[in-house]
């Protein structure tokens, strides 16, 4: 009743509220009271777990964090409960057990309640944070066990899987295996009483509120809790032993008699239905008398459910049909099966199962099995519908579509059809009756349908069948022999009529006689069946593998293993197979032989494949004795082969190989082979080697004929038809060895190439005649010039080579293999003029002689010694070099192949002996050296001359301009004294040469390597003249050098799309070293150097040249990244980016603050920055998380200049904004926001690792480029803190604080800086004298650093924690007081080992070399003691002051101590130490700055400024501001912040002195 605003009496304890009367009355009486309807029980097993009984008793037993999460937990918002839960599970995992354990007496209620949150995360997230909690408090969580247990069980049972798998982690990381079902039983009673509630009482407006959760929200949580709940009481019932189910069942049958149960089986939710027949599985299966007791419901809930197709409901539901009819014999008495069950069945079985037949139809058996009699009868008209319902699913379109579901139907057809088989074997009329129904009517019309089907042939229905052929086989010799017999005789009747009828057509379909052969083949050798993946298979009696006939068993059969069945076993044994593949063949040969029909020639292929046996073949040949003739079966497929007009032979191969398996011998074998030999074309030979390869049997069967000398010598006679034919040049398209060369010359490589057991398939005598006449031949190929007729016959011969070199173990054993090598390798050094071969046919020669290289190098070892290949070659390249004359292209070539072939050997060689033996051939002797010594001077002079003639005559070739250039470049690198005439000459000759070539080069991507050759040239040449010669130069060279070098630049920044090409790149860096030169030599002119250039060129390149090239070199830079995104890809143009960072860093200020960079501008962002200015900034300041170390930091050293201008843009803001409050000012926005990127990441990246542990950074990672662009942003931040004013630097210091960037800056570094900082690489003795550390040692941010990256990052951490202390030691200071007692020793102990000294030294030594001067004070500095003192004095007064640094320096409080002084008052003293103090100790900057601020504020008192009432100092201690704000009564004056804080702290608007109200 408004009492929160009254005025409380002094001395006044009355609770105020409820939550305090509460707590009174349970101080007072012992007992905490309860709600309404919720007593409070005394007893040791807790109910409901009553709500929190006031925020005082929470306050008293929590932890003020852990308080401050609960209340975020019952927050209605999902990411901030989300972010509480996660903030939990940390805090309990880092806290202390004792402090969690107070959070216990509370966690059941919000358990309870944030485990069913509608937010899934939410769900999940509690579920991880409770076993945090769990793994922490251990044993002490028992006496809250059942108040948790049944919303945990319940969360173990969640629809969204990564809780419930969460939920189920944390119950087995609370209870081992063994322990689970006690911990169950214990709180089985709460647990049965939760769920009862759910599933009986609940709805989903008492679940959820109606006034604020929409009801979509409301009806998807109370569907979710209704499927938990049925499942988490399966998973109870299965869990708890089964004394303990017993002493449920009072429990569970009361829940069992609620109709509001049973409706669960019509429930509109799929998930709510299937969770209801899984919890009625397990009831029948563990508590089958509670079922009973409610048979009817039962039996109609689930029986007359069938037809539930939903794929969510299926397979529970039969699981609950089976147990149904195994657990209640009087189950069919409750439910009608003609009308309610088995029609339903039908139209299920007819449409496939939906979908679903791999779930439903194997039940089917063990659903007929369990049929009475009353149910099937008449048996007859049972079974025509079952199977005509089940075998048309088959044609439903999910069956058609899925060879899964066509395979479920059809395991489940012959399932169901072998039972009902055996169970009606016998000799009574109805039984045969019963039989003639499942043959005649069900499984021939079933195979008649498969034969058109592919589908079905690629089944198991074919195997099925062969197997129940064998169970019947197995039977003919038990008690129903007779039975079987007849079904036997019955069934190939049936079948051989069936394939009759279709062989015996001759516009049958193809897919029919194909169906008819596969079905065959399977029978004949069912182990060739692809394997399925299901392992068990039905086996109808335990004595079936026995062959006994006795009666199957009543109920489910039995399984049985597949793989324990032998082969013999699972074949057919009785003779009814082959007669009637003999009937078919015979019947077949009428239709090939009369009619030539192809598709039965095609069938008569796949029958001999299967079927290679004499009796077959006796048929086809009508031999009247009982054996064909040796090689008349061969004969027959010959015949067929011979036939001009034949496209396809590869079936008619199959025939020959089933031909040679009925030979008597290998000798026969070999025999017809080579019959066949002599008669048939290469491209059957070349298919029967080809299969020979490709099976075991078929090679042992051809091995004769492939090692002899028939076929061997037929091979060597076609390569030396091919070789000769190709000598003739380019054949005719119509030339018959034309027209056979696509199977010649594969033939030739297939004999060569491949190996059967580490030997040649051929005769080795063969292999080598082949390759000395393929040799031989390329020896004579490689004579002729005659351009492009060679090239086939060159092709060929080195796709022969290669597969030989690649695949022949052995292969350079041969002379004449390596004689090839050679020849082929001299072909490829040769220059194409002389050879006349394409491109493509180079690049396939190389392939080859690399192979051939490579196979003699890993295979034999071989060395350089005379006669080898390697020798040979180094011998003919050194001879050619010497006796030959090569033109440029020439020599270009032959030095490529060389090289190709030294990788080779560096590649493929165990030792380096071998690659240098080979480079010693190739070098020349001494005679020979002296021989081209006297040789060059000529040809020097000769070019030089050439050089030095009058530029009238201009007859030097571009590529000769490049060469001279290129050979007078490596004179003058190797210091060979050259005179300035040749220097000028040269020089002009590649101006003129240049001159039409600037305006060539428009474009680099189109440029040739040729082209851009010759600008690199003279650009490392123009960087040596400026470097040893610039005085060479005259007025007209300079401008050539300075315009040109800046047309080149444009030139590339016009062609940065084309940076990807190593020639561009190569341009591009060579223009940017020349701009360094340049800018080198211009910034520091040597002594004596001034004078003797022109006069005005100095100035020149200051007004024009370094604007122009900066203003180029900026939006190149930017450009890159934009059209090179990824910098890990081969292309990204690293070198470039080097170079034209390092030209950046000599950018003048001026030009970065006046950039003509696009403007960019981002929403939201206040800036006083000119726009200049802050369009620099939001460009290059994304640039520093590129993953490119030479950009983040060209970028950084461009920022870094222009750091120290930013502060001066927020003055003028600064002094508008209003001084009612301490306003806070940003640092540069775009800065900041690389830092707010980048923090999550390192957080991710440095999580794992504990403050003051250290992180190792793989160098160049992508983390390492995260961290180093993270920690320039802040070297940059802290520069731009360092020179701002004491004003803007609080507003700066209460941003960070805000943000809690230095917070998480701090954490990082500590895992950053490494145990001990000590510069790598001292000597011992100097590290004992004087040790260097990365706080020492500046830090080298060098753009081509290659060397000692792994200390990169761990030194710039260094160098930023050096940084953070010496420029915000208040902020630093404030941070490590806050923390946890094991950081704050870390951080201490750190500081004071390696920083405090270092800084308090540079401290020391600044105001010592200090050149501030103050007026009426002077500072001295003492280094031994770390002391500065401070002597003030005005008129009579003397001050001095003695400051004193901590050992930890800046981390420790800074001491001021009293000297002497001389008229003042003591209290006036003291306020004046308590100031300084305050200044030093609260401001971030140094101590010279400390006593200026600590003296302006004397100043003024003496000026008579008063103090402000509130702080009773002049100047503020934060804001440095001055007592303006005046009261209109008393006229005292007072800070704007110490307003502010009093008025917030005391919640009154009165001046604090007189009382009245402030206006």
């Amino acid at each position: 009743m408004g009492g929160k605003n009254k005025q409380r009496t002094k001395g006044n304890v009355r609770p105020s509220s409820s939550g305090r009367a509460a707590d009174l009355l349970a101080r007072e009486s012992g007992v905490i009271p309860g709600f309404v309807g919720f007593g409070i029980s005394t007893s040791n097993e807790p109910g409901y777990v009553p709500a929190v009984h006031g925020a005082e008793e929470i306050d008293h037993l929590v932890d003020a964090d852990f308080r401050l999460v609960l209340r975020k937990l019952s927050k209605r918002d999902a990411v901030t409960k989300l972010k509480a839960v996660q903030e939990f599970g940390a805090m309990c995992q880092e806290r202390e057990s004792d402090i969690v354990k107070g959070v216990l007496p509370y966690w059941p209620r919000i358990y309870c309640k944030i485990s069913l949150d509608h937010d899934r995360r939410v769900r999940e997230a509690t579920q991880q944070a409770f076993e945090q909690l769990i793994l922490k408090v251990k044993r002490n969580l028992a006496p809250y066990l059942k108040g948790i247990m049944g919303h945990w069980i319940i969360a173990q049972c969640d629809t969204y899987s990564p809780a419930a798998s969460a939920a189920s982690v944390a119950f087995q990381t609370a209870f081992p295996l063994n322990k689970q079902p006690e911990a169950l039983s214990f709180c089985k009673d709460e647990v049965l009483n939760v769920l009862q509630d759910n599933l009986l009482k609940e709805t989903a407006d008492t679940l959820s509120d109606p006034q604020s959760i929409p009801e979509e929200e409301r009806e998807a949580k109370y569907m979710r809790l209704l499927t938990s709940s049925l499942l988490a009481l399966k998973r109870l019932l299965v869990m708890i032993p089964q004394t303990d189910r017993e002493a449920l069942g009072e429990h569970l049958a009361h829940v069992l008699s609620q109709g509001k149960f049973w409706k669960y089986s019509k429930h509109k939710t799929p998930q709510v239905r299937g969770a209801f027949f899984e919890v009625v599985a397990a009831l029948c299966e563990l508590a089958p008398q509670l079922v009973e007791a409610e048979a009817a419901r039962a039996c109609s809930a689930v029986l007359l459910s069938i037809d539930d197709a939903d794929p969510v409901v299926l397979p529970p539901l039969w699981e609950a049909v089976l147990h149904i009819l195994s657990s209640i014999e009087d189950c069919w008495t409750h439910v009608n099966a003609r009308k309610g069950v088995l029609p339903k069945l039908w139209v299920l079985l007819k449409e496939g199962g939906h979908g679903l037949a791999t779930a439903l139809h194997p039940n089917m058996l063990p659903f007929i099995s369990k049929l009475p009699a009353e149910v099937t009868e008449p048996k007859l008209d049972f079974c025509r519908s079952f199977f005509t319902s089940i075998i048309q699913g088959l044609s439903s379109e999910r069956a058609v579509a899925s060879p899964s579901e066509c395979a479920a139907i059809v395991f489940a057809t012959m399932e169901c059809l072998r039972f009902l088989l055996l169970q009606n074997a016998g000799e009574e009329p109805e039984q045969r009756a019963m039989q003639t129904v499942l043959i005649s009517e069900q499984l021939l019309p079933l195979i008649d349908k498969s034969l058109g089907n592919p589908a079905l042939q690629s089944g198991p229905l074919f195997l099925q069948i062969t197997e129940m052929l064998v169970s019947w086989e197995k039977r003919t010799t038990g008690n129903d022999a007779k039975t079987f017999q007849r079904l036997l005789v019955d069934f190939w009747d049936g079948l051989g009529s069936l394939c009759v009828g279709y062989v015996d057509q001759e516009q049958t379909e193809q897919v029919a006689l194909e169906g008819v052969a596969s079905l065959l083949q399977i029978m004949q050798n069912p182990c060739k069946q692809v394997k399925r993946k299901k392992s068990v298979k039905i086996c109808f009696s335990d004595q079936e593998a026995k062959g006994q006939g006795e009666d199957p068993p009543s109920g489910t059969p039995p399984t049985e293993l597949s793989e324990s069945q032998g082969k013999q076993d699972s074949s057919l044994r009785s003779s009814h197979l082959l007669e009637l593949v003999c009937q078919l063949a015979e019947l077949n040969m009428v239709y090939v032989c009369e009619r030539n029909s192809e598709r039965h020639l095609h069938f008569l292929a796949l029958l001999l494949r299967a079927f290679p046996k004499p009796q077959v073949f006796q048929v086809l040949l009508k031999s009247e004795d009982g054996k064909p003739e040796q090689g008349l079966e061969a004969e027959l497929v010959v015949m067929w082969l011979r036939q001009d007009d034949r496209q396809g032979t590869d079936f008619l191969v199959d025939m020959v190989f089933s031909a040679l398996h009925c030979c008597n011998s290998k000798g026969e074998q070999t025999l017809v082979l080579n019959h066949l030999t002599m008669s048939l074309k290469w491209g059957v030979i070349l298919q029967i080697i080809q299969k020979a390869c490709a099976d075991a049997g078929y090679l042992e069967a051809c091995r004769g004929w492939l090692k002899g000398s028939v076929l061997g010598e037929r091979l060597v006679g076609l390569a030396g038809e091919l070789c000769a034919f190709g000598l003739k040049g380019s054949p005719s398209l119509s030339s018959p060895l034309m027209s056979q060369n696509s199977h010649s010359w594969p033939l030739i490589s297939l004999a060569l190439s491949q190996q059967s057991n580490n030997e040649s398939l051929i005769g080795k005598v063969y292999v080598e005649q082949i390759i000395e006449r393929l040799h031989a031949t390329l020896t004579e190929a490689k004579g002729m010039s005659d351009a492009g007729n060679m090239e086939p016959l060159v092709s060929f011969i080195c796709d022969v080579a290669s597969n030989f070199f690649s695949s022949v173990k052995g292969c350079l054993l041969l002379a004449a293999a390596e004689e090839l090598v050679l020849t082929i390798f001299q072909l490829c050094a040769l220059d194409q003029t002389l050879t006349h071969l394409s491109d493509a046919l180079l690049q396939k020669m190389k392939l080859a002689y690399t192979a051939g290289v490579h196979s003699l190098v890993t295979q034999l070892g071989a060395g350089v010694t005379k006669g080898t290949f390697l020798y040979s070659a180094a011998v003919w390249v050194k001879t050619l070099l010497l006796t030959s004359t090569l033109n440029a292209k020439s020599l270009q070539v032959l030095v490529q192949a060389v090289q190709s072939l030294a990788e080779t050997l560096s590649s493929a060689q165990q030792s380096e002996c071998l690659l240098s033996q080979f480079i010693c051939c190739l070098t020349p002797t001494h005679e020979e050296w002296v021989c081209l010594r006297k040789a060059l001077p000529p040809q020097v002079r000769i070019i030089c001359l050439l050089l030095s003639i009058s530029c009238d005559l201009r007859f030097v070739c571009f590529l000769g301009v490049w060469a001279c250039l290129a050979v007078l470049h490596c004179c003058l690198q190797a210091e060979t004294p050259v005179e300035e005439e040749i220097l000028l000459a040269v020089m002009l000759q590649a101006c003129d040469c240049l001159s039409p070539c600037l305006s060539i080069l428009s474009d680099l991507g189109k440029a040739s390597a040729a082209e851009l050759a010759l600008p690199v040239e003279m650009m490392c040449f123009l960087c040596w003249l400026v470097d040893h010669s610039p005085t060479v130069l005259g007025s007209t060279h300079w401008d050539f050098l300075l315009c040109s070098m800046l047309a080149w630049l444009e030139t590339a920044s016009e062609s940065s799309g084309a940076f990807w090409n190593p020639w561009v790149q190569q341009f591009v860096c060579a223009n940017c070293e020349l701009i360094v030169r340049l800018t080198d030599f211009f910034i520091a002119l040597p002594a004596g150097v001034a004078e003797q250039l022109p006069s005005e060129l100095s100035s020149e390149w200051q007004e024009f040249f370094v604007e122009g090239i900066h203003n180029l070199l900026l939006p190149l830079l930017v450009k890159i990244p934009v059209e090179f995104p990824e910098p890990d890809e081969p292309l990204f143009p690293m070198a470039v980016v080097v170079a034209v960072g390092n030209a950046l860093s000599y950018i003048p200020i001026q030009l970065l603050t006046q950039n003509k960079l696009p403007a960019r501008f981002v929403a939201d962002q206040n800036s006083s920055l000119p726009d200049a200015l802050q369009t620099l900034l939001n460009t290059l300041g994304p640039l520093l998380l590129f993953k490119a170390r030479p950009l983040q930091l060209a970028v950084y050293h461009m920022l870094h200049k222009i750091m120290p201008l930013l502060p001066e843009s927020d003055r003028e803001s600064a002094t508008a904004k209003s001084e009612d409050e301490d306003e806070e000012e940003s640092p540069p926005a775009a800065i900041m926001t690389i830092l707010t990127a980048t923090e999550e990441l390192l957080e991710n990246i440095l999580g794992g690792v504990q403050v003051g542990g250290f992180a190792v950074v793989q160098p160049l990672s992508m983390e390492h480029c995260c961290i180093l662009g993270y920690l320039l942003a802040w070297k940059l931040l802290l520069t731009f803190f360092k020179a701002a004013p004491s004003q803007l630097r609080v507003q700066y210091s209460l941003h960070l604080r805000k943000t809690r960037a230095l917070h998480k800056l701090l954490l990082h570094l500590f895992r950053l800086m490494p145990e001990n900082p000590a510069l790598p690489g001292q000597p011992t003795e100097m590290a004992s004298k004087d040790p260097k550390s990365f706080f020492t040692e500046n830090l080298s941010l060098s753009l081509h650093q290659t060397e000692g990256l792994q200390c990169e990052v761990p030194h710039l951490a260094c160098s930023v924690y050096y940084g953070a202390l010496k420029d915000l030691p208040a902020m630093v200071r404030l941070w490590w007081n806050s923390q946890e007692k094991r950081v704050f020793s870390i951080v201490d102990k750190f500081t004071s080992k390696y920083v405090s000294s270092v800084l308090s030294l540079q401290e020391i030594t600044s105001v010592q070399s200090s050149t501030q001067t103050f007026e009426n004070m002077t500072v001295k500095a003492r280094s031994a003691t770390r002391e500065v003192i401070a002597t003030y004095s005005v008129d009579d007064i003397f001050i001095e002051l003695v400051i004193q640094l901590p050992q930890n320096y800046p981390l420790g409080s800074i001491s001021v101590e009293s000297g002497r002084r001389v008229g003042v008052a003591v209290q006036q003293w003291r306020n004046w130490m308590l100031q300084l103090s305050t200044y030093l100790t609260n401001q971030n900057g140094s101590i010279m700055e400390g006593l200026s601020l600590w003296k302006n504020n004397v100043d003024k008192r003496f000026e008579g400024v008063e103090d402000c009432m509130i702080c009773f100092s002049v100047i503020h201690g934060s804001n440095y501001s001055l007592p303006k704000k005046a009261c209109r009564t008393c006229k005292k004056k007072f800070h704007s912040a110490c307003l502010y804080k009093w008025f917030t702290s005391s919640n009154k608007s009165t001046c604090p002195l007189c009382r009245e109200t402030f206006f």
